[in-house]
């Protein structure tokens, strides 16, 4: 395309899970492990607490923790994008300050979940949120978690603020995801936040992923996104075409509890899910596992 945005984030972000240790607490050195081969493996960027992180399960402190976590750890070579987005306008303030405060480099904030907002609430409870600090902010638009959508309008109206600056699309409606990027004002960016659909958002405008599959695929990942994003689109869809699979596996049971049991497989244990999420099954293990082999070999 002719005027995509820049990517303010980089291309790959990575939706990073927390790793908890036997009893539940958080492991913070496999965190941090975790998170130095994500930087090794296509990841410009990390989501921290975001939802794959398991960030309704973590009490304040544990968030903050792991803003402090990802910022020594990587804080020097990757961009930390704190997800400080709850259904509590206040709460999700005082995240964004303690964010700023860990040295984090932005911001993302998720559509209030459960109380079901009205889209001006929603433009209120964004806008102020980017008014607590410096950091620029990304909303999260995905209403099959959150029963809200974002409309096109509404995120129209958000562009315009200096620091919300991109949008996370898991509205899972290629079509809507189009009309949208054709709406929006030239140089807000839109991050796909579906990796089987990165390849057509990016191709429509996009800038490209907030990933879960990154954590098990990122290089392969990192090459399709830049092909889309040099309009080489037939490179692209070659290099998609194969992940579909890893992407599909990852969501045959609640998200991450596919990813949570793959890395535990494939990489070193990184502990289960947290209640009300539990582990995956076996039959789920082996179909990531099978997947993730075939692009290898």
């Amino acid at each position: 395309m002719d005027h995509r945005p820049e990517a303010p984030f980089g291309s790959l972000l990575t939706a990073v899970i927390t790793p908890f240790g036997e009893d539940g607490s958080i492991d913070y050195g496999t965190f941090w492990r975790l998170t130095r081969h994500l930087s090794e493996n296509g990841s410009d960027g990390l989501v921290v607490c975001g939802t794959t992180g398991e960030s309704p399960t973590l009490s304040k402190v544990e968030k903050i923790a792991l803003f402090k976590a990802a910022v020594d750890a990587v804080g020097d070579r990757q961009i930390v994008v704190a997800g400080v987005g709850t259904y509590d306008t206040r709460d999700s303030v005082e995240l964004a300050e303690r964010a700023a405060e860990a040295g984090c480099h932005a911001l993302m904030a998720v559509t209030p979940y459960y109380s079901k907002p009205p889209q001006e609430g929603l433009y209120r409870h964004f806008t102020t949120i980017a008014d607590a600090t410096e950091l620029p902010l990304m909303v999260y638009n995905i209403p099959g978690r959150t029963a809200r959508r974002i409309e096109i309008d509404t995120l129209a109206r958000l562009a315009e603020h200096e620091r919300i600056v991109a949008v996370k699309d898991a509205v899972d409606d290629i079509e809507w995801s189009r009309s949208q990027i054709a709406a929006l004002p030239e140089g807000f960016a839109v991050y796909s936040g579906s990796d089987a659909l990165t390849a057509q958002i990016v191709a429509a405008g996009g800038v490209g992923v907030v990933s879960v599959a990154a954590h098990l695929i990122g290089n392969q990942i990192k090459a399709m996104v830049e092909a889309a994003c040099g309009d080489d689109h037939d490179t692209a869809a070659d290099l998609d075409a194969p992940l579909q699979a890893v992407y599909e596996s990852l969501f045959v049971e609640p998200s991450p509890m596919p990813l949570k049991a793959a890395l535990n497989d494939l990489w070193r244990p990184v502990g289960d899910p947290r209640l009300p999420l539990i582990p995956a099954a076996d039959e789920t293990t082996k179909r990531v596992r099978e997947a993730v082999e075939a692009l290898e070999g």
